[in-house]
């Protein structure tokens, strides 16, 4: 399954985006967002998914981070469905548990071609650093919009709010790259009763 490569951007008055991944990658990762803390929750997305991510992008920083770290999500997600192409031969779902110290949490997913999440965690605190805990949300829902995923996050237990978004953004990367990995037993199958996904 070598060759799931794609490069995506988009051009808007409020952001100009740029994402290229290689869903066979090493896990290296190289970004230029302006939003460091998001830059750091994506590098563990590309480490523990092992895939290569790079990411350019100019957003309306002087506003807030809410416009680039939501559509950073929607250009990595057009990326991954472009990459995909028709998913014969993935395993379609993944899942991970992640812990951090005192934090757990569990995702799950579906590259199922239809867009839906359920998102349960509570942070301790509103922000970490300077970085709005909101737009975690923000992130996945641009992302499984544009992905055609279907997404399930639970934050079982944590009292450290980086702890929380960290184990989040590792069990997202962890459970995509099981989903995406190839399944020898449906080698060119799609892995859907109704033949297309």
């Amino acid at each position: 399954m070598a060759g799931r490569k794609a490069t995506v951007k988009r051009d808007t008055l409020e952001t100009k985006i740029t994402v290229t991944v290689d869903l066979d990658g090493t896990g290296k990762s190289e970004f230029d967002t302006g939003v460091p803390f998001l830059e750091h929750m994506l590098d563990q997305v590309a480490r523990h998914g092992m895939v290569d991510l790079t990411i350019k992008a100019e957003g309306d920083l002087h506003i807030d981070a809410h416009h680039t770290v939501e559509d950073v999500g929607i250009v990595i997600g057009q990326a991954f469905a472009k990459a995909l192409g028709d998913k014969k031969g993935i395993r379609r779902y993944g899942h991970a548990y992640v812990p951090l110290d005192e934090a757990l949490s569990r995702v799950v997913i579906d590259f199922s071609g239809r867009p839906g999440m359920e998102y349960q965690a509570d942070y301790p605190r509103g922000r970490i650093g300077d970085f709005d805990v909101d737009l975690i949300h923000e992130f996945f829902q641009g992302f499984i919009n544009h992905a055609l995923a279907t997404l399930h996050i639970d934050c079982l237990r944590g009292k450290n709010a980086h702890h929380i978004a960290e184990t989040i953004f590792k069990a997202f990367g962890r459970a995509v790259r099981m989903a995406i990995e190839d399944d020898p037993r449906m080698a060119g199958i799609t892995p859907s009763t109704k033949g297309s996904l």
